[in-house]
């Protein structure tokens, strides 16, 4: 799971060709219900499983469950932190997550999962805020990363929601093959 380069932001009117979000069809709304219900679906997704299948990751390049979770975390504070900025500057320019070093130099792995549930909601929560202070103009205010690279606060939502998305069906997939083949379906 280690890259050389940070890969490009999906555009504006990226489809997701594994969970199939379309960003150019998903009204900031649902975007933000979507976020909104992260952390119960999480919860519910880790609850009641035993310590080790959290952990156990399926092959060496392939996050556990628990590495996934800390991901959504940090994703979520990161949206926080991108939304106020898009808000407050004129065409901010965003650092990288820098996913892997993340996961590496926090120490994932080793999590306590209900604490970082907790704070997967405190996170979801500041989303929310800073969603709700976005203006009717405001969902067309640019941010960027990479040269070349702008996108909306309106993506930024969007993508919010998509990871969430993605990310829960990560952890699904991960937890789903640590079971029996017959238990997987």
């Amino acid at each position: 799971m280690t890259t050389a380069a940070v890969p490009p932001l999906p555009a504006e009117d990226h489809v997701c060709g594994a969970c199939g979000l379309d960003f150019a069809a998903l009204p900031v709304d649902v975007a933000a219900a979507i976020v909104r219900a992260v952390p119960g679906r999480a919860q519910v997704l880790l609850s009641g499983r035993p310590d080790a299948e959290l952990r156990r990751r399926p092959d060496p390049d392939t996050w556990s469950a628990a590495e996934y979770l800390c991901h959504l975390r940090d994703v979520y504070v990161t949206s926080t932190i991108r939304l106020h900025r898009a808000r407050t500057e004129e065409l901010p320019v965003l650092e990288p997550m820098l996913n892997d070093l993340r996961a590496r130099r926090f120490r994932y792995a080793d999590c306590d999962v209900p604490a970082v549930l907790g704070e997967l909601a405190a996170a979801v929560d500041g989303v929310a805020d800073e969603v709700r202070r976005v203006t009717r103009d405001g969902w067309d205010r640019r941010v960027t990363r990479l040269p070349g690279e702008e996108r909306t606060v309106r993506w930024l939502l969007r993508n919010a929601a998509h990871e969430g998305r993605h990310h829960l069906a990560d952890i699904d997939d991960v937890l789903r093959a640590g079971r029996p083949p017959a238990a997987r379906g």
